[in-house]
């Protein structure tokens, strides 16, 4: 035998394995290993969420809201509700009317009910930005779980009214923001065109306190990304160039809840944007309504009532106000039509509302966001409606 031709056959095997030892290295988990897998894996699942809870800093304020950064981190904003303890809070839930659009944190509706009240904390800024009625039932259903027995402020924005793709009834496919929050059966919603995976990974997401957890990571660290699409982010530029090829994912977790820029350039009376709707000439707009009986929205709306009712929450919805100088003259008599049949609705399921008055043309900043001026004006209005103050103090 020499060492150029080694033995063929049986004997091979073993002559190699003896020349190398722990050539094969083979582990076969039994049915109890696997188990034990199995408890570390769902152990570590179920700890991991509200450990980090404890451990990560979440730095709120009386004039607190969900950064926009952070608009679909709804594992958060389940954590800041969680944080309401106080029942004479009340928070008050919405799309970017409530979470203040144009404005600074100290401009907004609840800033100046605050304001009204004398205290500096009593109405909670619990707007979520760009959340319409579809995407709020989800949110209230799967990460409202402490609007239980409180009072609750909802605002209601025809807006989502105004066409059919606003309204989601559209049969063209669509984009759109929190598309994780609306029903993921197919057909629910005519223009989500999501496929199978997607809308299994939504269900998961609410479903599985650990994968929602697992997307605040990815929001408020990785710029809402996953940690490997975080890795192989170019920066723009040609050639491309890979920033965070060589960075550790580790440490970009500060464990600390990232807060709004200091000084935001898009938002507060020194932006730009904050300014009346009209001041660059804009006309009056035509709107396509879609009408209560067919609303995708207006449905969703009712049954957000519902699930909060039936949850024990004495709830004050706020309708408006819409910029009305915004709707075309003709349009005008329908789109109080439609505000009518909504208040019908309110006052034939006993829910308490108020519609106030629309505020003058130039504190409006588009057709339903105000500025702060209008802030300030509406939370006047409806801390001085008797309605309002009857609905407080039962």
């Amino acid at each position: 035998m020499t060492r150029d031709n080694p033995p063929s056959g049986p004997g091979r095997a073993s002559a190699v394995s003896g020349d190398i030892p722990f050539g094969v290295n083979e582990m076969r988990l039994s049915g109890r290993h696997w188990l034990v897998v199995l408890a570390v894996f769902l152990g570590c699942t179920a700890a991991i969420p509200p450990i980090w809870k404890h451990v990560e800093r979440f730095d709120t304020g009386s004039d607190y809201r969900i950064p926009y950064a952070l608009s679909s981190d709804y594992w958060l904003y389940d954590r800041r509700l969680g944080q309401l303890t106080d029942p004479t809070r009340v928070p008050v839930l919405g799309d970017s009317v409530v979470w203040g659009e144009y404005v600074r944190s100290n401009g907004t509706l609840t800033h100046y009910l605050n304001q009204e009240a004398g205290r500096p904390d009593q109405f909670v800024n619990c707007g979520l930005n760009g959340v319409f009625p579809l995407a709020m039932e989800g949110l209230i259903a799967h990460y409202g779980g402490a609007l239980r027995h409180r009072k609750v402020i909802v605002h209601y924005n025809m807006l989502w009214m105004s066409s059919p793709k606003a309204d989601l009834s559209s049969q063209k496919e669509e984009a759109f923001n929190h598309a994780a929050l609306v029903p993921q059966a197919f057909g629910q919603v005519p223009c989500y065109r999501a496929d199978a995976a997607d809308r299994l990974g939504a269900v998961a997401e609410r479903s599985i306190d650990f994968s929602a957890w697992v997307r605040h990571v990815d929001i408020a660290y990785f710029d809402q990304l996953s940690v490997p699409g975080w890795t192989l982010e170019e920066d723009g530029g040609d050639p491309p160039h890979y920033p965070h090829a060589w960075s550790s994912p580790l440490a970009s977790i500060k464990m600390v809840v990232p807060g709004e820029p200091a000084n935001d350039p898009q938002r507060g009376p020194s932006s730009r944007r904050h300014r009346p709707w009209n001041s660059s000439g804009q006309a009056p707009t035509r709107f396509e309504w879609v009408g209560l009986a067919t609303s995708l929205q207006w449905k969703a709306f009712q049954r957000s009532i519902k699930l909060l009712r039936d949850r024990g929450c004495d709830v004050m919805v706020i309708v408006g106000p819409f910029n009305e100088y915004m709707v075309a003259e003709d349009q005008r008599p329908e789109f109080r039509h439609m505000r009518d049949g909504i208040r019908d609705w309110l006052e034939s399921h006993g829910v308490a509302h108020i519609i106030p008055e629309t505020l003058p043309s130039d504190l409006y900043a588009d057709a339903s966001h105000p500025l702060t001026g209008g802030y300030a004006l509406l939370a006047s209005q409806i801390w001085k409606d008797p309605e309002f103050r009857r609905w407080l103090a039962r």
